[in-house]
């Protein structure tokens, strides 16, 4: 391969990891673009600088001193020169430091402050799964949810961020920066999504063996569309109407699921794993490891270890008919 292949695939090598699914360059709130501002102003300033030093060492590299010179002679106009070039570089050197961290206090002033929440939403970080619970004055419109989190465009969204066992990080690139999780202590963090999309969100704290694996979704919508899916995720779980779907809510309820899992609507009331009252309406299953199906499901269900080694949810010894009605029936629950 000749170089002038080579060179631009090695110059485009750095861009590999970024994309518009998960990435700060990205921005589609005020923080994220804050942010996006204040990194690229510290990338250009520091990039001057290291060019600048870079020059200079090459400089002093190639300066070559007098065949046959004194190496103990002096010269005070040299060294005066020297002395208001080192002087000058080290006011220099603290100018920046005071302006860069000058934008960084004005970007974090304007990042954390104050803003009048439209939607309140707890979100409580769980080996390796995010439970989110949205509030409400009205304690009736009030309910809980599990690794996707919808908001409206254009409506200040506040998040308190909870731990139930090990420090988490929360990380959404395109809407905020990171926050961490701590037990016994409540974090907040606040943006406004511009844009109607799907926002790609990773815990950024190693918090155990599946950490890679603790995703979750930001779902954007226009306020309308964010109305209705909260209406539809307040209502107790769709009432089955088929005997498939029948023999799965009664096979579900009968096994060991109803005893960590929650569906709104029946007896199953667990709340050691996440709330499965619509959980066929989610886009991703165990904290966006497998696309939602009902193959998915049935396979999460039979061997979870298998797909997420190390996870809390029990191994459930089901017979085929079983495990095939209780994954229709949690397909069905929209």
């Amino acid at each position: 391969m000749s170089a002038r292949r080579i060179i631009p695939a090695l110059l485009a090598l750095p861009l590999t990891g970024c994309n518009v699914v998960q990435s700060p360059l990205n921005p589609v709130s005020p923080q994220a673009r804050d942010l996006l501002w204040l990194f690229w102003t510290f990338t250009g300033v520091l990039a001057a600088i290291w060019l600048a030093v870079m020059l200079a060492l090459a400089a002093s590299l190639r300066a070559r001193r007098e065949a046959g010179a004194d190496p103990l002679a002096t010269d005070p106009q040299r060294e005066r020169r020297t002395t208001i070039l080192v002087t000058g570089l080290a006011v220099a050197t603290g100018l920046v430091v005071l302006v860069l961290t000058g934008l960084s206090y004005a970007g974090q002033r304007r990042l954390f402050g104050e803003e009048e929440a439209g939607v309140t939403i707890r979100v409580l970080g769980h080996q390796w799964w995010w439970e989110l619970q949205y509030a409400d004055a009205d304690p009736s419109r009030s309910f809980s949810t599990a690794n996707e989190i919808h908001v409206p465009v254009g409506v200040p969204v506040l998040l308190n961020l909870e731990s139930t066992d090990v420090i988490h990080s929360f990380w959404v690139p395109s809407l905020m920066g990171k926050v961490d999780l701590i037990p016994g202590r409540t974090n907040t963090l606040r943006f406004t999504a511009e844009r109607a999309g799907i926002y790609r969100g990773q815990c950024a704290e190693f918090c155990g063996l599946q950490h890679a694996k603790m995703g979750l979704l930001v779902i954007a919508e226009e306020p309308d569309a964010f109305e209705r899916w909260r209406a539809a995720q307040i209502r107790p779980r769709v009432q089955p109407n088929q005997d498939e779907s029948k023999a799965g809510e009664a096979a579900f309820v009968a096994a060991p699921c109803s005893m960590c899992h929650q569906v709104r609507g029946t007896s199953a009331a667990g709340r050691n794993g996440p709330e499965l009252t619509h959980v066929g309406s989610r886009l991703t299953l165990a904290a966006g490891t497998l696309p939602m199906s009902r193959g998915n499901l049935a396979a999460w269900i039979v061997d979870p270890h298998g797909i997420k080694p190390g996870v809390n949810m029990p191994l459930v010894k089901l017979d085929p008919g079983a495990l095939n009605t209780i994954s229709a029936y949690l397909e069905g629950l929209k």
